[in-house]
């Protein structure tokens, strides 16, 4: 347990809808080994997962945070580990977890449900083991996302291209599954023999970053691009979104470019790409009255560049406006969470939590 409170507001200036706003990051907790993944209980409480396989429960009011439970299982290798948490909207007091179990030394990414009740995690089962499994230590995913009656994560390719149009693997794709882990019988290849039953997209390198927005009922993802090409993209059901074949993204040994092109014909296109990468680890769709400037937008956090990304969104689904704010901290931002009142929270890979505020 650690106590980390402590009030140190990082100012940056940033221009949004045409003014200029002030922001301050205001530090709620420090000590946590690389908090992956978060989850907003009540006004005192948030779940942290820790990469290595801790679930921390901690306290919003004091900054401290202890040890909730520790699963069995958990492949903390490579970028692989214990990831996403989330608040259960169908049932109450459970929780969904993704993380990579250890299958034969190796890492599938999996989907786990626990009861939360009373300060205690029990009962935790997995719901699905997904067909993903690489000898590489990377490209997991993978993020959770609900509509009204399903759950969406996301997987990434396991650091093997080919897996992107490869679908008879869960890798390289975004997965609807009902709450209880099984395929929804309207799911896009329900019935196709060389489908998977549980893919919704596919075509994917390593989408970390996944909401569904209830007002506009779209669900978007953010993923990572080789050298340079990065993708936020609108997810539909079926479509396929081009890794490897399409990619903005140049090879790691040289200039040249990934794939046979940036577009082709029944590739369902980015709707933002970065060149540079920034290298993005969480996505979320803020709506909320404490920051009306924001209302709308899709905010992603980044690792390698460092800021929160601020992305407009207008009534066609296309990326028009571009800010990026809490560069000034230097940290690689993991995780952003929304709370039902509309507070903003952020973890870093250096082990801290903040809380954004106005200035």
């Amino acid at each position: 347990m650690k106590s980390a409170i402590s009030k140190t507001g990082l100012l940056l200036l940033v221009a949004v809808s045409s003014y200029s706003q002030a922001y301050e990051a205001v530090k709620v907790a420090s000590g946590l080994n690389i908090p992956w993944g978060m989850a907003y209980v009540d006004a005192q409480t948030m779940l942290v997962t820790e990469r290595q396989g801790v679930i921390k429960r901690l306290n919003l009011k004091t900054g401290k945070h202890q040890t909730l439970f520790t699963p069995e299982g958990v492949w903390a290798e490579g970028q692989g580990g214990l990831l996403d948490v989330a608040l259960s909207p169908f049932e109450a007091s459970k929780i969904y977890l993704t993380y990579s179990k250890d299958i034969g030394e190796e890492g599938a990414t999996t989907l786990a449900q626990a009861t939360y009740k009373s300060g205690k995690l029990t009962e935790w089962q997995d719901l699905f083991i997904s067909t993903s499994r690489s000898d590489t230590g990377r490209h997991f995913g993978s993020r959770i996302a609900f509509d009204n009656n399903s759950l969406y994560f996301s997987i990434g390719d396991r650091g093997v291209r080919e897996n992107g149009q490869d679908t008879l693997t869960h890798a390289g794709s975004i997965l609807r599954l009902n709450p209880d882990g099984s395929p929804p019988s309207d799911n896009p290849f329900i019935n196709n023999q060389g489908v998977l039953a549980e893919i919704w997209s596919y075509g994917h390198r390593n989408p970390q970053g996944l909401i569904f927005d209830p007002h506009s009922q779209k669900l978007w993802s953010i993923e990572h691009g080789p050298r340079g090409g990065d993708e936020i993209n609108l997810i539909k059901k079926g479509a396929n979104y081009g890794w490897p074949i399409t990619s903005h993204g140049k090879e790691y040994w040289g200039p040249i470019s990934v794939g046979e092109g940036k577009l082709k014909e029944g590739v369902e296109p980015p709707v933002k790409v970065y060149v540079p990468s920034i290298a993005p680890g969480s996505l979320v769709m803020y709506r909320g009255d404490k920051f009306p400037e924001l209302d709308g937008k899709l905010l992603a956090g980044a690792l390698k560049l460092t800021h929160i990304n601020v992305v407009t969104i207008d009534d066609a689904g296309k990326a028009v406006a571009e800010q990026r704010i809490m560069s000034e901290l230097g940290e690689r931002i993991r995780d952003i969470e929304v709370s039902p009142k509309g507070d903003i929270y952020f973890s870093t890979d250096s082990g801290n939590i903040y809380k954004l505020k106005r200035f």
